[in-house]
């Protein structure tokens, strides 16, 4: 049975004074949900303080993105132990808005997913096709290349967790229907299925993240190989975000 898990990824959002309000209504609104794994993403410059709000509660501390290297020459970039050293346990890695912004590549996605898992970070590996490629009928092509580059050279996804985002539906209003979202999410399955085995590809975690909100999670999170969902906008609001962890009730 594959743990579902929410996670809040905050973008450019966020002071230290913010968090503190936001953590502080969250907690109470999720303090009663079992068998969900909660994670929330803030920027760098809040981590350690957000990993102090959040201490002792079930929430977990991400961080939005990591550079390969350790340490070293590289001005503006932050290592996978700065992170651990700040109190993250999971690293975002390779979101589509880092591919459209920051040229980040699949070579650049599978240096930084290997160096934060040897770092001991669990990595949320990022994938999903743009409008353009859905319409051109190459979905399949572009997703599966994501995964297979993406992972290359790993021999175990214990500490993967893979976010299906569909481009198109991100900060658009935009989801993909449930059916949309289960027919990407069971092929990555299959293609993790054929790169690392049945076992690898039963027990994987993959979230779908694309304009998740309140009134729609529930449909989602009834498809079979949906195991969660990586949230934007709906998780900056504590309301918002506790009715999508509570999904279940």
């Amino acid at each position: 049975m594959r743990t579902p898990v929410i996670a809040g990824n905050w973008k450019l959002y966020k002071t230290s004074g913010e968090a503190k309000g936001l953590i502080e209504a969250l907690l109470p609104l999720i303090k009663d949900v079992k068998g969900v794994e909660v994670i929330v993403a803030p920027v760098f410059t809040i981590l350690h303080r957000v990993g102090e709000l959040i201490g002792g509660s079930r929430v977990k501390l991400s961080a939005q993105n990591c550079f390969w290297e350790e340490e070293g020459a590289f001005t503006g970039e932050v290592s996978p132990g700065m992170l651990l050293d700040a109190g993250c346990s999971h690293v975002i890695i390779g979101h589509s808005e880092r591919r459209q912004y920051f040229a980040e590549t699949d070579e650049t996605v599978n240096r930084k997913t290997k160096a934060a898992i040897a770092a001991g970070l669990k990595a949320i590996v990022c994938v999903g096709e743009t409008l353009e490629e859905r319409e051109e009928g190459v979905m399949n092509d572009v997703l599966t290349r994501q995964v297979t580059k993406g992972l290359d050279g790993l021999t175990s996804l214990q500490a993967v967790i893979i976010a299906y985002e569909p481009v198109w539906a991100i900060g658009t209003g935009k989801t993909a229907t449930e059916a949309q979202a289960q027919e990407a999410h069971r092929l990555i399955r299959t293609v993790i299925s054929q790169k690392f085995g049945v076992d690898s590809s039963d027990k994987v975690r993959i979230l779908y993240g694309g304009s998740v909100k309140p009134d729609n999670v529930k449909g989602l999170m009834s498809q079979p190989d949906i195991d969660g969902a990586l949230v934007g906008g709906a998780s900056l609001k504590p309301e918002s975000f506790a009715a999508i962890v509570n999904f279940g009730k």
